[in-house]
C-alpha cells in the first residue's frame, strides 16, 4: 500500500475532519506509519478508547474512527487512552507545527507548569503565561483555543493525567509521588480526575496490562508487575520516550561522541550517560540519567537516579530536548532540498540537557576547534564541578552551577587556559542566570532572550543564536558566521551563505547539523591521497566553532 503524504492531516478545531483528510487518515493507520506518530490519533467510537496510529490491535472499520490531531482533543470527545499502544508516549509538536506562534509557546509554557510540578490551579497559571507572551488572559484563552482545538484547562490536562499514566506505568513511584510529579496539588484532586476522564483509579492501573485489544485488560500477576518496573534497570526505573522515523542515530551519536566530557558524559554504543543536577520545587536534586536508544520500537529507554524522581517529568522533557525526539521528518526533509553532499534523512538537532551549561559550552567553543573547546571545559569542570557518586565508572562529577562560576575569581578560571575576554563572558552570563535574570530553556521567549544574550559582554550574534538552537531548541537558528557552515558550503560570503539559506527555513537549525556533518562524517581519506582543495578554502580539518552536547 502506497504510503500517504502527511499535508491531508489536518484536522478542525473541533476536532473532526473533512471527507479527504479522513480517508489519507485513514489510510496511514491501516499502514501503521511511524512518521505520522503523535500528529494523528484515531477514537474508536465501538470501544470509546483512542490510540496511537502505530498501535498494534485489531484495526477498527472506517465508519469507526474520528480522527484528531492532539490527544487532548480526543480526550475532550470522551475518548479514553489505548492501554496499549499508550498515547502519553508518542512524540509531541515542534514550536512551529502551530498555526498561531503565540499558542504554540504557550503550549510550551503550560507544559513547563507540568514538569516542574507546578500547582495545578489554572487561574494562578494562566495570567503569568499570558504576560510572559505579552498579551492579555483573555486574548490567550482565545488564540489558544483557535489554535489547538480545546480550552487551556482541558490542554493542560491531559498533559498531567498522560504523564501520571505513563508514571504508574513505566515506574514503581508511589501514588501520592506521581500525583505530585504530574502538578496534581493533593492526592484527591488527581483521584477524581484520573477517575473521571479515564473511568479507571490509579491503583487499578498498575494491576492491568494490554492483552491486545483496546478494548479488554487483564489483571498483572505480583511478578509481572515487578518485572515491568524493575528489569530495564537496576538501580532504576526506566521510561519509553517514542520518535518518529526516520532518525539519523549515527549522525546524533556521533556528534555527542566527539563532544562528551570525562566525568559528566559518556557514550556507550547505543547508550548515553551523564550527570545532571537541576531545581526542583526550590531544591537542587542531582545524579544520573541513562539513555538508551531502541531503534527497532523507534523508542528511547530513559533510566534516572532515584534521587532525580521528584523532578522524573522534567528530566523526561530534557531528554526530548536534548536529543531532539519530538522532531517531524517529514516536514524538515522536505525543506532540506540544496544542502551539499548525499542526503541525510531524519537529521536531529542535539540539544542540552542544562541551558546554562549549553551556553557556558558555546562560549568556549568560541574561535576553536571542538577538541580545544572540550579541554577547556573539561578544565572548568575538573576545577570547579562538584563530585557526585554514580554506578558507572569515570562518571563522577556535576558541571560547575551558574552560582559557583560567578562568584568564582577571574583569575582562578583564566589559569585554566582561558582567555581574559572569555572568562568575563562566562561570569557575566553566570550571573545573569544566577540572579534569574536570563532563563534558558525552551518555554523560554525567543527575542528577548537574544536580546538579553547579545547585551552580555563577549556574547555576538553567532553564539546567541548558537545557545537559542541548543539551550532554547529554536528549530529556525542561523548562526551566519560559523566557519563550518561556510566550509561546508564552500564559501567565505556569510551575506551568499545567508541567503542560500532562506530556503531552508523555517528549519535552518537542521540544515546547519547536515552541513556540520557534511564535514565530520565525510569517509576518511586514503593515506596516499592529498586533501582536495574546495575552491578558495584552506586545505585541512574544518574549525567548529560550537562544541555543546
Amino acid at each position: 500500500m502506497p504510503r500517504p503524504t502527511h499535508t491531508p492531516l489536518t484536522t478542525h478545531g473541533d476536532g473532526s475532519e473533512g471527507a479527504l483528510q479522513g480517508d489519507a487518515a485513514y489510510q496511514v493507520l491501516r499502514s501503521r506509519d511511524a512518521r505520522f506518530d503523535g500528529r494523528l490519533f484515531v477514537g474508536v467510537t465501538s470501544t470509546g478508547i483512542y490510540c496511537r496510529p502505530v498501535c498494534r490491535v485489531r484495526q477498527p472499520r472506517r465508519e469507526n474512527c474520528r480522527f484528531f490531531g492532539q490527544a487532548a482533543l480526543a480526550e475532550a470527545a470522551g475518548f479514553r487512552p489505548c492501554l496499549r499502544c499508550r498515547p502519553e508516549l508518542a512524540p509531541g509538536l515542534s514550536l512551529t507545527d502551530s498555526s498561531d506562534v503565540l499558542a504554540a509557546q504557550a503550549a510550551r509554557l503550560l507544559a513547563q507548569a507540568v514538569h516542574e510540578g507546578v500547582d495545578d490551579a489554572l487561574p494562578a497559571i494562566l495570567p503569568g503565561v499570558a504576560a510572559r507572551l505579552g498579551i492579555t488572559d483573555r486574548h490567550l484563552r482565545r488564540i489558544f483555543q483557535r489554535a489547538h482545538g480545546v480550552t487551556p484547562m482541558a490542554w493542560l490536562t491531559t498533559q498531567r493525567l498522560l504523564l501520571a499514566k505513563q508514571l504508574l506505568t513505566d515506574t514503581s513511584l508511589p501514588v501520592t509521588q506521581v500525583a505530585l510529579a504530574s502538578g496534581f496539588a493533593s492526592v484527591r484532586r488527581f483521584n477524581a480526575a484520573f477517575a473521571q476522564r479515564y473511568r479507571l483509579q490509579p491503583g487499578a492501573l498498575r494491576k492491568q496490562s494490554a492483552d491486545g485489544t483496546a478494548a479488554a485488560a487483564a489483571p498483572r500477576s505480583a511478578a509481572h508487575a515487578g518485572l515491568a518496573r524493575h528489569a530495564a534497570h537496576a538501580a532504576g526505573d526506566e521510561l519509553r520516550l517514542a520518535w518518529r522515523p526516520p532518525y539519523d542515530l549515527a549522525g546524533v551519536l556521533s556528534f555527542l561522541g566527539a563532544r562528551a566530557l570525562p566525568g559528566i558524559e559518556q557514550v556507550d554504543g547505543l547508550a548515553l550517560r551523564r550527570t545532571l543536577a537541576l531545581r526542583h520545587q526550590g531544591q537542587v536534586l542531582a545524579g544520573w540519567v541513562q539513555a538508551r536508544f531502541d531503534a527497532d520500537r523507534h523508542e528511547l529507554r530513559l533510566a534516572l537516579a532515584p534521587s532525580l524522581m521528584p523532578a522524573v517529568a522534567a528530566v523526561r522533557e530534557r531528554a526530548r530536548q536534548a536529543l531532539d525526539l519530538d522532531a517531524d521528518p517529514a516536514r524538515i526533509d522536505a525543506q532540506m532540498a540544496g544542502l551539499p553532499g548525499p542526503a541525510r534523512p531524519g537529521v536531529r538537532v542535539p540539544g542540552g540537557w542544562c541551558g546554562f551549561e549549553s551556553a557556558m559550552r558555546v562560549i568556549l567553543g568560541q574561535q576553536v576547534t571542538v577538541a580545544a573547546a572540550r579541554t577547556l571545559t573539561r578544565r572548568l569542570v575538573e576545577r570547579f564541578g562538584t563530585p557526585l557518586d554514580t554506578p558507572f565508572a569515570g562518571l563522577d562529577r556535576l558541571f560547575p552551577s551558574a552560582a559557583t562560576l560567578a562568584a568564582a575569581a577571574p583569575e582562578d578560571i583564566g589559569t585554566l587556559g582561558i582567555v581574559r575576554q572569555r572568562v568575563r563572558a562566562l561570569q557575566a552570563l553566570a550571573q545573569a542566570v544566577a540572579d534569574g535574570q536570563l532563563q534558558l530553556h525552551r518555554a523560554a521567549p525567543l527575542q528577548p532572550t537574544l536580546d538579553a544574550l547579545t547585551a552580555l559582554p563577549g556574547i555576538g550574534d553567532w553564539s546567541a543564536q548558537l545557545i537559542a538552537m541548543r539551550a532554547l531548541a529554536w528549530p529556525d537558528a542561523w548562526p551566519a558566521s560559523d566557519i563550518g557552515i561556510l566550509n561546508a558550503l564552500g564559501t567565505r560570503d556569510v551575506k551568499a551563505a545567508s541567503a542560500q539559506a532562506e530556503a531552508w527555513r523555517p528549519w535552518r537549525a537542521y540544515a546547519v547539523m547536515n552541513l556540520w556533518l557534511s564535514l565530520e562524517l565525510s569517509p576518511p581519506l586514503r593515506t596516499d591521497e592529498a586533501p582536495a582543495k574546495r575552491p578558495g578554502l584552506p586545505a585541512g580539518p574544518c574549525k567548529h566553532l560550537e562544541t555543546t552536547p
